[in-house]
């Protein structure tokens, strides 16, 4: 089972509630005593993880970041789902996917991530190339979400697009030029919608604009002529699931 390391209270605390068995050891800060670190030690203790107290600098070394906040855990991986055909075999009801179209920051990704389970997002599909990885920092920032929604990385974006479409999955892009906004069309289709974000700077790739059944953008009312790609992703996807919960209602 392949390894990786994960850091920060958060994203460690999570594991451990997830899938404790998956947390191999913990190295922690030798110097740190305080309650923060006392009462993660004691979590980790009654999950029958190993603890390991170390120097700060090794904990910096093993991440590359000094951002660990004194916890680093070396963990195997979850089960979640690992491609698109066993993700889609085992949702029930209407699929709702976030795409992200060539995301290089990890704080975003880990944002996505976030927002993603924060808004019932069934999971995460991101290209493997001219995109990050789920790296540590990326998994440190989600705080827990890496662990629980499946991020599927694809070798041909444009070919998931199609497959997604096959199964009478709308495919939604986000273009600031787009002449509908989310709110003047149906975010919540019973066959269910993959929503395509695109990069931070250049957006989505011209051949996957071109695959979307449709093209939206979020109305801007200020100064700022676009949003953080976490941010946006959040306007979209609490939209659908308001939309979705409107649609339950009524049909009740």
């Amino acid at each position: 089972m392949k390894k990786k390391l994960i850091f920060g209270f958060h994203a460690v605390i999570a594991r451990m509630r997830h899938d404790a068995a998956s947390v191999e050891e913990v190295y922690i800060d030798s110097s740190r005593k305080d309650r923060r670190m006392l009462e993660f030690i004691g979590a980790a203790k009654s999950a029958g993880v190993r603890v390991i107290p170390v120097e700060e600098a090794r904990l910096t070394k093993m991440v590359g970041v000094h951002r660990h906040q004194g916890v680093v855990a070396q963990v195997g991986e979850t089960l979640l789902a690992q491609n698109l055909d066993e993700l889609l075999d085992t949702i029930v009801g209407a699929p709702l996917i976030l795409i992200l179209d060539g995301i290089t920051d990890p704080h975003n990704l880990g944002a996505c991530l976030r927002v993603a389970d924060g808004a019932g997002a069934h999971a995460v599909i991101a290209p493997k190339d001219r995109a990050v990885g789920l790296n540590a920092t990326a998994i440190k920032v989600a705080s827990g979400a890496a662990d629980v929604v499946p991020y599927i990385t694809v070798t041909n974006l444009a070919r998931t697009l199609r497959a997604l479409k096959e199964r009478d999955i709308l495919v939604l892009g986000t273009s600031d030029d787009a002449k509908q906004s989310l709110y003047q069309i149906d975010l919540a289709p019973k066959q269910g919608i993959a929503l395509v974000m695109g990069s931070e700077g250049e957006g989505m790739r011209r051949l996957t604009r071109e695959i979307c059944d449709l093209l939206v953008q979020i109305p801007m009312y200020g100064s700022v002529d676009s949003l953080n790609v976490s941010v946006a992703s959040g306007v979209f996807l609490y939209e659908a699931q308001r939309q979705r919960l409107l649609q339950k209602k009524n049909d009740v």
